[in-house]
């Protein structure tokens, strides 16, 4: 029967059915996928046409009010650290430290910051000279080097803003985004280390990877030299300007409850907000990564324009995911889910975690994955006794976890490493899940303590 809890049910299973068949077999673009799947669970739940519209404008305007204007800024800092030579100048640095014998260590860490602000492929493609160069020198398996580079590029991008999915994620569910970066940083320690150095060090006794003949030559990666590089402690500090001042405001705010505390919570909301937190350090970088390194004002211009290319694709596409969810939760399809789940008795991280796997399985997209994810689970956390952070980090691990042949990550792996599909399945594959499955556990297990 119309409109009845088991009929929406149906109704948002068979919706993900087609976004499935829309984006995989008939190749459609995932945007106007999300949108033609959103209008057809309007109609089919019994929205009026006048109120589909309605819920779409207001489900684009809701998300794309926030999300747009953290990725633009987000691409434009990432692209400056990316041209500056900011990434391997923090990868070298780390290296000296901890010497070769615990480079993995070092690896780890550095995907871990520079996937901050730059995107997961764009880093490694920068940093894979590394890996080749500490290969070749001590003549062990790249993946000894490429793993923890992987791991802790992979962990961020997906546990910690400014990275799109994660803030996309939050904007779905309502989370703040201080608790975000927090949550995603406590769980995604411990996912880097042991998907990163621990999984490193056995998988590379088992697969010997060398550097591939096709990369040798003019299509090898270079990395500038050293003394072109921007100084550690610049980079650092413009690095972890926009996290500090959002988690400034996050702390602040749960802290400072009392009225003499009022003023000061005002201005710590405002340099806080993660508007003004990567404005300032984007204006910054384009000063000290640009200009004061002899770049015209008119190429820092043309850098941070071009980093808008890719960005707007992400904008769009999220502001579809905002859409659906929207269409979920007006429509009161969201509601039967929830009923129907809570009948189940599955815990919502529990189910968070396995749409978003049963999704980027399937898809392969680890984006579509988790605002599908996020548009499902985002009505059934009303009145749910759960941070809404450690959702984000539920959703982000199925999103993360069984990345296989439909994902384009693992093919730029795949061609960088020269595995096979095999020993890419085993060492790629087997890192990705060894993330999901830990973050989520982790965050199952911090629900019951926060």
């Amino acid at each position: 029967m119309i409109g009845s809890p088991a009929y929406l049910a149906v109704v948002v299973a068979v919706a993900v059915a087609v976004l499935l068949l829309l984006i995989i077999k008939l190749k459609q673009q995932p945007f106007v996928s999300l949108l033609l799947v959103s209008m057809g669970t309007a109609l089919a739940a019994g929205m009026s046409p006048e109120a589909v519209m309605t819920s779409i404008e207001k489900g684009m305007g809701n998300t794309l009010g926030f999300i747009a204007v953290v990725v633009g800024l987000g691409a434009m800092f990432g692209q400056l650290l990316e041209v500056s030579g900011g990434a391997e100048r923090l990868t070298l640095s780390l290296l000296r430290v901890f010497g070769r014998e615990r480079a993995p260590w070092a690896m780890a860490i550095a995907g871990f910051l520079v996937a901050i602000p730059v995107f997961f492929d764009v880093g490694f493609i920068i940093l894979v000279p590394l890996v080749y160069t500490l290969a070749r020198e001590t003549r062990r398996s790249l993946l000894l080097y490429g793993i923890p580079l992987l791991a802790g590029l992979a962990v961020t991008h997906a546990f910690v803003p400014p990275t799109p999915g994660p803030i996309a994620v939050a904007q779905l569910v309502g989370a703040d985004l201080g608790r975000v970066i927090f949550f995603g940083s406590l769980i995604g320690v411990p996912c880097a280390i042991l998907a990163g150095p621990l999984f490193g060090s056995w998988i590379s006794r088992r697969i010997h990877a060398e550097v591939p003949a096709y990369m040798v030559g003019d299509q090898k990666p270079e990395i500038k030299a050293e003394v072109d590089l921007p100084s550690f402690g610049m980079v650092f500090g413009i690095l972890l300007l926009p996290l500090a001042l959002i988690l400034i405001n996050t702390v602040t705010g749960a802290l400072l409850t009392g009225p003499e505390y009022a003023s000061l919570r005002r201005v710590c909301a405002f340099i806080g907000h993660p508007f003004f937190a990567l404005l300032a350090a984007t204006l910054i970088a384009f000063t000290a990564l640009g200009t004061r390194r002899g770049l015209s004002r008119e190429k820092v211009n043309e850098i941070a324009t071009s980093s808008l290319a890719p960005a707007g694709l992400i904008i769009l596409v999220t502001g579809a995911g905002g859409v659906f969810k929207q269409v979920l939760v007006d429509s009161g399809a969201g509601k039967a889910l929830a009923e129907a789940m809570a009948g189940v008795g599955l815990h919502p991280i529990w189910a968070a975690f396995l749409i978003a796997l049963l999704v980027r399985a399937v898809a392969g997209s680890a984006t579509v994955a988790m605002l599908t994810a996020g548009g499902i689970i985002a009505p059934l956390l009303e009145g749910a006794p759960v941070e809404p952070a450690l959702i984000v980090i539920a959703i982000a691990s199925g999103a993360t976890a069984v990345s296989h042949v439909n994902d384009s990550g693992f093919w730029l792996v795949n061609r960088y490493f020269g595995l096979s599909v095999k020993d890419t399945l085993k060492s790629w594959t087997v890192m990705e899940s060894i993330i999901g499955i830990t973050g989520v556990t982790l965050a199952w297990l911090l629900s019951y303590v926060v």
